[in-house]
C-alpha cells in the first residue's frame, strides 16, 4: 500500500514537472530522474486515469484541458504529501519545523515580531523562514504552494484561500510642517482637492490604489498632478520640498516621520487598510493551525496600535 502511493507521487511530480517545462529533457532534469523513467512515469500516470494528459508530436508536448485540471489538484496532493511527512517526523523526533510565511511590505512591523515570538508547546523547534512580496503575489504563492502562511494588506480573494482579519489602521497622510493643513488632527478626502499628491505605484497594490481613487471620485476630489513612487522614502522630498500630500500605511508614515514632516490620519469611513492572516482552505497543517491560533489569541490580548506609536509630529 505504501508503497503504490509513492509510485502515484511520484507519477504526479513528473506530470508536474512537464506541464512547466513541456520538454521531457528539462522535466527530467528539474526533479533529478532519466528522461526514460520521466516518460514512464507519464505514461503510467495516463494509463492510470484512462487518458490523455498531454498532446505531443516528435518536436513538441502540450498540456490539454485534462492535463490542466489534473496538475491542478496533483499540486495539491504532493504539497499535503510532503507537509504530512514533515509534521510526522517533528513530532516522532521533535525535529525541526520550517514554516516559510510570506508578508506584505506595509505591515506592522509589531505584528511580525509579535509572530516570531511565539513558541509552540507542540513544535519547540519552529523556525519561520520570512519573505517580502506584495499582496496579490502573496495570495499566487500560497496557491504554487511556495509559502505556508501569509500575513497580507488587503488581498484580492479567492475560493481556495481563507482569511482571518488581525488588524486595521486608517491610511496616514504626510505634509509638511509649514502646510496649513498641519493645524488639524486628522483629514479628509475633501481637504485633498486641487493638492499635489503623492501615491504609491498601482502595481505595488492595484486594490488599494483604486480604492482611494474611487473615494475621491466620489467626492468629486481632483489632484493638481499625482506623483507615484514604491518606497515611502521617497515621498519626502516631495512633502517637504514641494509641498505635496502623500498617502501612506502607517509603517511607511513611521518611516519617514522626521523634521519637516507632519502625519496625520485620513479619516474616511470604510476606507481602512486591513492586514489579513491567509493560508490555504484546504491546508490541515497541524503547525500552521497552531501558529494561527497563537498569533490571534496575543492579539486579542494586546492593541498593535499602542506598541508602535505613531507622531503626529516629527
Amino acid at each position: 500500500m505504501i508503497c503504490m502511493v509513492r509510485n502515484k507521487l511520484k507519477y504526479m511530480e513528473s506530470v508536474i514537472a512537464l506541464s512547466e517545462e513541456l520538454n521531457f529533457t528539462r522535466a527530467a532534469r528539474k526533479i533529478r530522474i532519466s528522461q526514460p523513467t520521466l516518460t514512464r512515469n507519464v505514461a503510467e500516470a495516463e494509463r492510470l486515469l484512462g487518458f490523455h494528459l498531454f498532446d505531443r508530436d516528435h518536436s513538441n508536448v502540450h498540456i490539454n484541458d485534462a492535463g490542466r485540471a489534473y496538475v491542478k489538484q496533483a499540486k495539491i496532493a504532493v504539497l499535503h504529501s510532503e507537509r504530512a511527512l514533515q509534521d510526522a517526523r517533528a513530532a516522532m523526533q521533535n525535529a525541526d519545523v520550517v514554516l516559510n510565511v510570506g508578508k506584505s511590505p506595509y505591515i506592522d512591523p509589531y505584528l511580525i515580531s509579535m509572530l516570531l515570538s511565539i513558541q509552540l508547546p507542540l513544535f519547540p523547534n519552529l523556525r519561520i523562514n520570512l519573505s517580502s512580496h506584495y499582496s496579490c503575489d502573496l495570495m499566487n504563492d500560497l496557491l504554487a504552494g511556495t509559502i505556508d502562511m501569509a500575513i497580507a494588506n488587503d488581498p484580492p480573494e479567492y475560493p481556495q484561500i481563507s482569511t482571518v482579519k488581525v488588524a486595521e489602521s486608517p491610511f496616514y497622510l504626510a505634509i509638511a510642517e509649514s502646510d496649513e493643513l498641519s493645524r488639524l488632527h486628522q483629514l479628509t478626502m475633501r481637504e485633498m482637492t486641487n493638492r499635489c499628491w503623492v501615491l504609491f505605484e498601482r502595481r505595488v497594490h492595484p486594490i488599494l490604489y483604486d480604492a482611494v481613487l474611487e473615494r475621491a471620485q466620489e467626492k468629486k476630489v481632483k489632484p493638481l498632478k499625482v506623483h507615484h513612487i514604491m518606497t515611502a522614502e521617497e515621498a519626502y522630498p516631495l512633502v517637504v520640498q514641494d509641498h505635496c500630500v502623500a498617502f501612506l500605511t502607517k509603517p511607511g508614515a513611521v518611516r519617514i516621520a522626521r523634521s519637516g514632516v507632519t502625519l496625520r490620519p485620513l479619516n474616511e469611513e470604510g476606507l481602512l487598510l486591513h492586514t489579513l492572516l491567509a493560508a490555504r482552505a484546504d491546508d490541515e497543517s497541524r503547525v500552521i493551525s497552531e501558529l494561527e491560533r497563537a498569533l490571534i489569541k496575543r492579539l486579542s490580548a494586546a492593541n498593535p496600535d499602542a506598541q508602535l506609536p505613531l507622531p503626529l509630529s516629527a
